[in-house]
């Protein structure tokens, strides 16, 4: 394109080598991709059928199925929170504050907005606050509490998590 032409979407070129032809398998040995059409010689892979799904090998036992499962997996039914320390709470906000899910998105001590929340113990705390959250440890509670602040458990059914 020459720079006296009008640029645009109505004459836009893609830049050279940007497209391919596709590669045609098969078409005789001067295309470089005849007889065996870059397959190789033999195998169980060299049919347009052979290929198997990732993890067959070959009807040995499987690595999944030969390696030991044990334990309890509950990935279905788990609640996962975002966990606050009570010596974060008491850098971040000041004496008398009401520290909900949002107030704790708004100061970047939570990722992601409407994340269930579980205050933890460690830390020291001095100041007063009101504290909605969805779980709290035995620990942060007791701390929050003889600070003078309140703890409201958003979650009933959690309460004791």
């Amino acid at each position: 394109m020459s720079t006296t032409e009008i640029q645009g979407l109505h004459n836009l070129v893609a830049p050279h080598g940007a497209r391919k032809n596709k590669k045609r398998l098969g078409r005789g040995r001067a295309s470089g991709h005849g007889k065996t059409a870059g397959r190789g010689h033999k195998g169980q892979k060299k049919t347009k059928s052979g290929n198997v799904r990732p993890g067959f090998e070959g009807g040995q036992l499987p690595l999944a199925r030969r390696l030991p499962k044990r334990g309890f997996k509950n990935f279905d039914f788990r609640v996962d929170y975002a966990t606050v320390n009570v010596g974060r709470l008491e850098e971040r906000f000041d004496n008398g504050a009401v520290i909900d899910q949002q107030a704790l998105f708004l100061s970047d001590l939570v990722k992601k907005q409407g994340e269930k929340i579980k205050v933890l113990g460690t830390g020291e705390l001095k100041k007063k606050f009101t504290v909605r959250v969805h779980a709290i440890s035995a620990g942060a509670r007791q701390k929050i509490e003889a600070a003078g602040g309140t703890v409201e458990v958003l979650d009933a059914a959690k309460a004791s998590a």
